[in-house]
């Protein structure tokens, strides 16, 4: 039984100029991924795709300003490599062999059946979750070796959990304190003993920020002692 649950780690980008399936189908989606970004065009596809960390794209084949396959290969040109479920009405061989030259992930007939969608998701999507689920506990695997006490582990955890593609995160002294039982001394002492380390970077807008590169140092100079 597939989890779609690790769905939610996830964007999606969709492009769709049929206004009322844009509409209907990412309200659907909604619910099941992190994020969900729509447009009817393929220009401004292109700026949310520059501007947002996109995991995957849904997009018609027959799009108003250009044809989907035409899309997938200009990005590819410019060096975006994004998995594509294309969606058409239309079930001509020539589409399904461009698609498949291309690469394209999958390639859905509409009417699209959502629980088909889902899957096909689920099947793009869940390489990646294991990745990241791999990534995550090696970084913290390696935190932990840097620093010893149990609630501060459970810190990091939550740290890890809260982190996003580069490594930052948002988390004020009062968000960890109301899911962690921790003193707020000790909890700045931790985020002190990180950035001393060079471990965690201080970012504005209170963000903050894991420096891998420095982790990897810290934790290979702790492994040899």
């Amino acid at each position: 039984m597939k989890n779609y649950d690790i769905l939610k780690e996830f964007n999606v980008l969709y492009i769709e100029d049929d206004a009322s399936l844009l509409k209907n189908l990412s309200e659907i989606l909604e619910d099941f991924v992190k994020n969900i970004y729509t447009t009817d065009n393929t220009t401004d596809a292109y700026r949310i795709l520059k501007e947002k960390h996109i995991d995957v794209i849904i997009s018609d084949i027959l799009i108003g300003d250009k044809n989907g396959l035409e899309f997938i290969s200009f990005l590819k040109q410019n060096g975006i490599e994004i998995p594509f479920i294309l969606t058409t009405a239309y079930t001509e061989t020539d589409y399904l062999l461009d698609a498949i030259k291309l690469k394209a992930v999958n390639y859905l007939v509409k009417p699209i059946k959502i629980k088909e969608l889902l899957d096909t998701l689920y099947e793009i999507l869940l390489p990646k979750y294991q990745e990241k689920e791999l990534i995550n506990s090696t970084l913290l695997f390696k935190i932990a070796s840097v620093i010893c006490e149990s609630k501060q582990l459970e810190v990091i955890k939550m740290i890890v959990k809260n982190m996003d593609e580069e490594y930052s995160f948002s988390l004020s002294y009062n968000d960890i304190m109301e899911e962690i039982n921790i003193s707020k001394p000790t909890l700045i002492k931790l985020f002190k003993d990180l950035q001393d380390k060079e471990v965690l970077q201080k970012l504005p807008k209170r963000k903050y920020k894991i420096n891998v590169n420095r982790l990897e140092e810290v934790f290979k100079h702790s492994s040899l002692k």
